[in-house]
């Protein structure tokens, strides 16, 4: 079969002008400075089960549901006018409970009509009618006339909901339910929506935009101004008057893009390293100061290198721990106002290690799987995760070094100049990321260190072999270990060799291992192979460990019974500990003696480990 023909065996998907027209409606909208901060809590849906009624456009519930017409064909200008008519009953706070709601919600879609018709928004659609007979006045005063009078017949065209039979405002409180929850704020804050102070801000940001536009400052309505918002004069700040972030804050771009944060799914605010591009969601309504705080809190994240920290901790329980102790840090350091929705902080936690509050979390997950980062429930605010292998090239590394190096040479800068106080933990955590790490083979021959120390040796007079002495007749005193000294100095090895173990970290391991068992005057090491079950190998010298190693490939990973067999067997030293080489694709593991693990770089234990980790590249 020739390209061609495979190519025309592809099926295509089919291009559809609706849904088209629909998203260019929702982006006119979108980047319209009015109505940006309701549409970015609001949830505009597009979907078969949509409530829209056939004949209407689009409907909008209390909760801030935009339910649109899945197939209507429309103009983005018209799609921008629909959507805007349902904001609008938010941010005018129509959903009132009233005696008679099908007046009073033709009175609210008159009073938008006139108000969309004086701002020449979009384009009306042909079936959407403007009430020209109607007296002036508010919504209570037209929903008075109307009672007294009746509705005429065009001002049931008025709305978005195809006619005088249907309603385009759908209440959808229930007892014990809280009105006016939005589906953004039922998936981040759980508190109902302000959407009168949404529509306020989104006034201030239109005047603010029109200024501009009549300035020359920017092209037209609603484009960005990348030095007014209060993100980046937060940023200017940072820049100009803290020296401890002001070289992360100067390689870091802000982006603003409701579009981009809510196809992100960042609530409030997130960061992504490799990019160098922090995330402000506008919808979230930050001052100067809360921005202050928020960048601030995403600047430590980069420079304490909290993703590459995570050395196979569940990646959103460590963001988690991490955010307790950057806000307990920020609030101590009295940079910025801490935002008025909250953010993870407890007093009790300070002075605790990102480490040691993890090892706490992960002891009650159910809880704290439902607190919220910056970013939103269940979602660490650290984006931009790449394959290990783009980092640990040397693109990645270099990265590492620039952000370790930016807070290190922003504490000198800091202390230097008196910029202001600092909690002696920061100072000690910039002071340790700044050295270069361990490498995992010197860890763990300190790891042999505590557990073998030194052989005692006594002279001897004894004489040694004639092969090995050019003066056999002459007795020499030499050292020699004392009797008895070499007993129960060994250790277990519980090798993972099952099918998902990779070949390079078990030479590696293995070959450490040998090194640092002939050193330290091991003599055997007892083995045990594991993948679906056990198989004890006994005592093997430590130079024959390679030798002896066959990766079976059978099947999952279960280690337990290895650990049972070496805790109960007669011929094992009693406080013999043991090194657990694993990918970490294994069960849970109940182990009483002393123990390590040797694992890959990026792996992760399916339980808290309570003995050292070893980590290999």
């Amino acid at each position: 079969m020739n390209k061609m023909s495979i190519l025309e065996s592809v099926p295509m998907k089919k291009r559809d002008p609706a849904e088209e027209m629909y998203m260019k409606g929702v982006d006119l909208l979108m980047r319209h400075p009015l109505f940006s901060p309701m549409a970015s809590h609001a949830y505009i849906s597009r979907s078969e089960k949509s409530l829209c009624p056939k004949a209407g456009w689009a409907v909008v519930s209390e909760g801030g549901d935009v339910d649109v017409h899945p197939d209507r064909l429309c103009t983005p200008e018209e799609w921008l006018y629909v959507l805007a008519h349902c904001l609008l009953h938010l941010g005018f706070n129509h959903f009132i409970e009233k005696n008679d709601p099908h007046r009073w919600n033709v009175a609210c879609d008159c009073i938008i009509a006139r108000f969309l018709a004086d701002m020449k928004l979009g384009r009306r659609p042909d079936g959407i009618v403007v009430a020209q007979d109607l007296p002036g006045g508010t919504e209570e005063q037209l929903f008075e006339e109307l009672s007294l009078r009746g509705v005429p017949d065009q001002c049931g065209f008025t709305g978005t909901a195809g006619g005088p039979q249907h309603r385009d405002m759908i209440f959808t409180s229930a007892p014990g339910q809280s009105r006016n929850l939005s589906s953004y704020q039922r998936r981040w804050h759980s508190r109902p929506t302000d959407w009168p102070a949404l529509l306020a801000r989104g006034v201030a940001a239109a005047v603010s935009s029109a200024v501009q536009v009549a300035a020359g400052q920017i092209a037209e309505l609603g484009s960005e101004s990348k030095t007014n918002t209060a993100a980046q004069r937060a940023r200017t700040w940072f820049l100009s008057s803290y020296p401890l972030l002001g070289s992360l804050a100067a390689s870091f771009a802000i982006i603003e893009d409701p579009l981009i944060c809510n196809r992100l799914e960042v609530s409030v605010a997130a960061v992504d390293e490799e990019l160098q591009e922090i995330y402000i969601n506008p919808a979230a309504g930050m001052d100067d100061l809360e921005c202050r705080f928020v960048l601030a809190h995403e600047f430590l994240h980069v420079g304490l290198r909290h993703s590459r920290r995570t050395r196979g901790r569940d990646s959103y329980l460590w963001n988690v721990a991490c955010d307790y102790v950057i806000n307990g840090w920020l609030i101590e350091m009295g940079i910025g106002e801490l935002p008025q929705f909250g953010l993870l902080y407890d007093p009790e936690l300070k002075g605790m290690s990102a480490e040691t509050i993890y090892d706490q979390i992960v002891l009650d997950m159910r809880r704290y799987r439902k607190l919220a980062t910056l970013r939103g429930f269940g979602l660490g605010d650290i984006l931009g995760k790449k394959e290990q292998g783009w980092w640990h090239s040397g693109e990645g590394l270099s990265l590492d070094d620039f952000y370790r190096g930016c807070l290190a040479q922003g504490l000198i800068y800091h202390q230097d100049q008196g910029r202001g106080y600092l909690p002696g933990d920061l100072i000690e955590e910039i002071r340790s990321i700044s050295q270069p790490p361990i490498p995992w083979d010197v860890e763990l021959a300190r790891w042999f260190d505590n557990c073998f120390s030194p052989i005692e040796k006594i002279r001897s007079y004894a004489r040694p072999s004639r092969r090995q002495s050019a003066t056999p007749d002459i007795p020499r005193p030499r050292w020699i270990p004392a009797e008895g000294s070499e007993e129960g100095r060994t250790f277990g090895v519980i090798l993972d060799t099952s099918g998902s173990m990779d070949r390079a970290l078990l030479g590696k391991a293995l070959g450490a291992i040998a090194s640092y068992s002939v050193s330290r005057d091991v003599p055997l090491v007892r083995v045990i192979f594991c993948d679906a079950a056990a198989y004890d190998q006994g005592y093997i010298a430590p130079e024959a460990l390679l030798e002896h190693v066959k990766v079976r490939g059978r099947g999952g990973t279960v280690l337990q019974p290895a650990i049972d067999l070496l805790e109960n067997t007669h011929d094992f030293p009693p406080k013999g500990p043991f090194l657990v080489i694993t990918d970490g694709v294994c069960d849970r593991l109940h182990i009483r003696r002393e123990h390590a693990f040797i694992m890959p770089l990026g792996g992760r234990l399916p339980f808290t480990p309570k003995g050292e980790v070893f980590w290999v590249r």
